[in-house]
C-alpha cells in the first residue's frame, strides 16, 4: 500500500493539460462497459445488502446509472442519492444524505454500503464516520480526500456551485481521516481532473487504494474499475480482506506500490 507519510501535500499539483485532454478517452470507456457487460455478469453475485451511491461534482444519478444497474443485475439493492445535481455540501445536502443512509438501514435491517464518485465519495467517507454503525464498507472513485485542496483541476467550479472555499486546512485535516470501516481508494494515475495523489488513502488495516488505467469522467462505467468496486462489496461483512492482484488480475492491476 502506498506510504503517504512523506508526501508534501502542499507540492502536489492538478493534472497537466495533457492529462486534462484524455478525459476525452471517458466515451470509450463507457463502450468497453457495454461490450463487457457478458463477463461482467459473471462476477460473484451479491447477498442483497443497500448500496447508496453519490454522483461527482456537477452530476447527477443519471452518470451512476451503469454503476447501479450493475449492482442490482449482481443482487444488490442499490439506491441513487436522489438530490439533483452534486453542487456540493450546500445547506442541507449533509443532511438529507443521513437521513438517507438510516432509511435505508431500517428498511433492509443490514448495514449498508456506500460508493462515492469524485465529490461524492467524500460524502461516503463523512457519513461512514458519522454513523459507522450504519455502514458495511466505503468505496470511492478518484475521490480527493487528501492533498491540497487545489490539487485538482475543479475546484475553481467547486467554488462557484457551492460557496465554500476549497482552501480549508482545518476541513481538509477531517476529510483526510479514513472512516472506522473497510475503505477502498480506486484511483487512476492518468486522472486529468484530480492528482491522483490526493486519492491515496495512508496505510491502515481496513484501508487499502486500487490502481486502475482510467480516465476521471469515466471511471464510473470503466469496467476495470467496476470489477474492483464488485468484488469489493462482495466481501462478507466482518470478514474483510484487502484486494489482492493475483492471478489473471495482475493483467489489469498493479501490485501495491509506494508513490
Amino acid at each position: 500500500m502506498p506510504d503517504t507519510a512523506h508526501t508534501d501535500w502542499h507540492d502536489l499539483r492538478a493534472p497537466n493539460a495533457w492529462l486534462l485532454m484524455l478525459e476525452g478517452r471517458a466515451p470509450w470507456e463507457y463502450a468497453a462497459l457495454l461490450a463487457s457487460l457478458p463477463w461482467m455478469k459473471k462476477l460473484p453475485h451479491g447477498d442483497g445488502h443497500p448500496v447508496l451511491v453519490f454522483p461527482g461534482l456537477g452530476a447527477n444519478d443519471l452518470t451512476t446509472a451503469p454503476l447501479r444497474a450493475l449492482l442490482e443485475s449482481l443482487g444488490y439493492a442499490t439506491q441513487p442519492w436522489g438530490q439533483g445535481f452534486n453542487f456540493g455540501p450546500r445547506a442541507g445536502v449533509l443532511e438529507q444524505a443521513k437521513a438517507d443512509l438510516q432509511a435505508l438501514h431500517r428498511r433492509h435491517h443490514r448495514k449498508v454500503s456506500l460508493i462515492g464518485w469524485s465529490l461524492g465519495g467524500i460524502y461516503a467517507r463523512e457519513l461512514a464516520k458519522e454513523c459507522p454503525e450504519l455502514a458495511r464498507c466505503v468505496v470511492t472513485l478518484g475521490t480527493p480526500f487528501t492533498g491540497h485542496p487545489r490539487a485538482t483541476n475543479a475546484w475553481r467550479f467547486f467554488e462557484m456551485v457551492s460557496g465554500h472555499t476549497s482552501n480549508d486546512a482545518d476541513l481538509m485535516a477531517q476529510i483526510r481521516t479514513a472512516p472506522p470501516v473497510p475503505t477502498t481508494s480506486i484511483y487512476s494515475k492518468s486522472d486529468g481532473v484530480v492528482a491522483w495523489r490526493c486519492s491515496v488513502n495512508e496505510p491502515s488495516p481496513l484501508a487499502e487504494n486500487i490502481e486502475v488505467q482510467a480516465s476521471h469522467i469515466g471511471l464510473g462505467v470503466n469496467p476495470i474499475a467496476l470489477y474492483a468496486l464488485a468484488d469489493r462489496l462482495a466481501q462478507p461483512d466482518g470478514d474483510w480482506q484487502p484486494f489482492e492482484p493475483k492471478g489473471a488480475r495482475r493483467w489489469f492491476y498493479k501490485a501495491p506500490e509506494r508513490p
